[in-house]
């Protein structure tokens, strides 16, 4: 069994129920052997790319797996699918979205992924929300800290802080996920 490796990962919603989406893929990551250990704020983010879309939930995992990376991925994609979610559309619509931002401080490329993630330092959807949780984190291949990579991103989207609406009701997440 290997040791726990630190990770980083981005979770973004913009269909139905963001914000409970969210909450069951964080459920759902420790039946998968991921342990989180910090989530970042709930940030709603204006959509890049793609712009004709719903703006999304966004948040920032720090977590622990001894899973190796490809397992990690497969984890994260059958999250996903368990949760509905499609990918009809690159850059589009997703119901969740789990991507591995860092594994440690692995720099991997093959086909089927890449660590650290590409785009990252594009993406102030991923930055804004890293940084709240690690600024001096250095990215392995920038060599800068996350929060200098947000202050030179050339992304201007638009990236706050969600608040829910003030009606007061709360929705549970159903039951066990692990089942």
């Amino acid at each position: 069994m290997l040791d726990n490796s630190r990770i980083y990962l981005s979770l973004g919603s913009n269909l139905g129920e963001r914000a409970l989406n969210l909450a069951r893929a964080v459920q759902a990551l420790s039946c998968a052997g991921v342990r989180v250990l910090r989530q970042s704020s709930l940030y709603e983010t204006e959509p890049v790319d793609l712009l004709e879309q719903p703006w999304f939930l966004n948040c920032v995992l720090e977590a622990e797996t001894s899973l190796l990376p490809q397992q990690l991925l497969g984890a994260l994609q059958g999250i996903e699918r368990q949760q509905g979610s499609r990918k009809l559309v690159a850059r589009g619509p997703r119901i969740v979205d789990l991507d591995i931002i860092f594994y440690g401080s692995i720099v991997l490329r093959t086909p089927e992924i890449e660590i650290p993630h590409p785009r990252m330092a594009e993406r102030r959807f991923v930055l804004v929300p890293l940084a709240e949780l690690a600024p001096t984190l250095v990215h392995p291949v920038h060599h800068a800290t996350i929060a200098e990579l947000l202050a030179v991103t050339r992304d201007q989207s638009m990236v706050r802080i969600w608040k829910p609406a003030g009606d007061g009701s709360q929705k549970n997440i159903d039951g066990n996920v692990c089942g």
